[in-house]
């Protein structure tokens, strides 16, 4: 599939994800509870500076490097699963921690007419390598979520996902 073609699909498929959880945010009475956390802030652009000191990076869906992404797409073929507002406690050479939300589809009956479901988690990051696209930048390529309340079905309590290079 040609790279433009991916890059569309990853594109609406994330617009997609975005316009079905502020719907179902847009859509509950006020002063009722919501499984979907508020809307976070727009993420801080990471400048050059910043990841030339030696801070290792998240490369999201599109290959760009992150230094503490607020949200952050897991599933980027679908976008059915990404964290959204992130709080790194920890952004260091080996590791960083963050606590946010890991929304989630259900995927019940079907993908797209399933619900997105919010759970607490706190997120680590490890196994900093150099990026194969960018080799002067280092890279966090594991990353481990801790189900603090609630999970989806047929996930663990703590599961470790690799991250692309």
């Amino acid at each position: 599939m040609p790279k433009r073609t991916v890059r569309t699909a990853v594109t609406f498929c994330a617009a997609v994800s975005l316009a079905a959880i502020m719907g179902t945010a847009s859509s509950t009475p006020a002063g009722t509870a919501s499984s979907t956390p508020a809307p976070s802030p727009p993420p801080t652009p990471t400048s050059t500076a910043q990841r030339q000191a030696g801070q290792p990076v998240m490369v999201d869906c599109f290959w760009h490097a992150q230094v503490r992404p607020t949200d952050f797409i897991l599933a980027c073929g679908d976008g059915n699963s990404r964290l959204t507002s992130l709080r790194w406690s920890q952004w260091h050479r080996d590791s960083a921690v963050a606590e946010g939300f890991n929304v989630v589809n259900d995927c019940k009956p079907y993908c797209a007419a399933g619900k997105f479901h919010s759970y607490p988690v706190i997120v680590r990051l490890n196994a900093t390598q150099p990026w194969k696209k960018h080799p002067e930048l280092s890279q966090y390529t594991q990353l481990s979520l801790v189900y603090t309340k609630g999970k989806p079905d047929g996930f663990g309590q703590w599961v470790d996902l690799p991250l692309w290079n």
